[in-house]
């Protein structure tokens, strides 16, 4: 109990939190994003972020997760001054402006019910999907991604708004959560995880399916797990598809978020390895999200424990914990949620938040340099 009032103290001071020699150590920056936010808006739940090769942070907002009385500035007639829905995709700059905002629906393609995952390729181009698994309120599941310009164009879309139709599926995706991008071999890597099993890969300029794959290397099935267990052994397949990540070596990276665990694959779904991470935490789980360390060779990673409201910082090598940091609270440099990281290219650590609907900066204070 001392040691968490000790770590909430000092993440609400801006002082650097402990790590292992061989890690980094952060600082929480109040000063960014800079508040308040523009257009009286406010952010509901966090459902994606990345960083770009500019620094640039994007998150992907999820405007219909708002009380009445967080967008009341909205109302017809208003109910209040403040505030109104902020819109899905917005850009902000390593000073924490806000650049470009966008989204939402429109003609030609289905926007997503439940907005989840987002990646922006080397051209600008920015990739969402959707991780809704049935019809609620009116809004249809989600089984498609979507590829924008980075001013909001409609470029492409793969599948369609609807049900899940398997997952081995190569024309529909099921409740999908994120991306990653393979740009050398011009493909997309999709953790197709909410509805469906699988990790799919599909071409980034014709969307054509190219190859799939579920936990261990195995087929893809719809078999029900039930109720999580953490004392028995560990099911032959993916509960919850919540990340894709890959590394400059080629390996994949995997997030098993609901059964505790990180697999690791060859780039044509080949089994490689898999690390458990708090095994004894039941859904959401301990691995939401993976991020590199900005190094040459990527040496560490840092994962999301949505569970614990933490963050472990891992050696890449041998999946080894080296610190964890964090603690739940809704005061800055605390967690609410924690939904989504990612390391810039200077080593600083962002934040993104679900039910705290916020995104928040880590700074590097210490430790392991990039």
């Amino acid at each position: 109990m001392k040691f968490r009032l000790l770590l909430t103290a000092v993440l609400a001071l801006g002082f650097a939190v402990p790590a292992a020699a061989e890690g980094p150590t952060f600082k929480i920056d109040h000063s960014w994003p800079k508040l308040p936010l523009p257009n009286k808006w406010a952010l509901g739940e966090l459902g994606g972020m990345f960083i770009d090769a500019k620094d640039h942070v994007w998150i992907y907002n999820r405007p219909s997760t708002l009380f009445p009385w967080e967008k009341a500035a909205a109302a017809t007639p208003p109910t209040a001054e403040c505030c109104i829905p902020a819109p899905p995709v917005i850009e902000f700059s390593p000073k924490g402006d806000v650049l470009r905002s966008w989204g939402g629906p429109g003609q030609g393609y289905e926007w997503p019910s439940t907005e989840h995952g987002i990646v922006v390729d080397s051209k600008g181009n920015v990739w969402i999907a959707g991780s809704a698994t049935r019809e609620f309120q009116g809004r249809p599941a989600d089984g498609q991604l979507l590829k924008f310009t980075g001013d909001g164009k409609f470029i492409m879309q793969i599948g369609h708004a609807g049900p899940s139709k398997g997952s081995t599926a190569e024309d529909q995706l099921s409740g999908a959560a994120g991306m990653a991008l393979d740009e050398a071999a011009n493909e997309i890597y999709v953790a197709d995880g909410y509805g469906n099993h699988r990790v799919a890969v599909f071409d980034m300029t014709t969307g054509k399916f190219k190859r799939q794959w579920g936990a261990y290397g195995k087929t893809p099935t719809d078999v029900k797990e039930g109720t999580y267990d953490p004392t028995v052994e560990k099911p032959d397949q993916f509960r919850n598809v919540h990340c894709v990540q890959l590394a400059k070596d080629g390996l994949v990276y995997v997030c098993d978020r609901d059964n505790d665990r990180m697999q690791i694959f060859k780039k044509d779904g080949t089994f490689v390895t898999e690390y458990f991470y708090g095994k004894n935490t039941y859904p959401p789980g301990t691995v939401g999200h993976i991020t590199f360390w900005p190094d040459k060779t990527q040496s560490l990673l840092a994962v999301s424990d949505l569970g614990n409201f933490q963050i472990r910082i891992i050696r890449r090598s041998n999946g080894e914990v080296l610190s964890t940091f964090g603690h739940f609270g809704h005061y800055s440099g605390e967690l609410n949620r924690l939904h989504q990281i990612a390391f810039d290219s200077k080593g600083n650590l962002y934040t993104a938040e679900a039910a705290g609907k916020r995104v928040q900066k880590f700074a590097l204070a210490g430790g392991a340099k990039p």
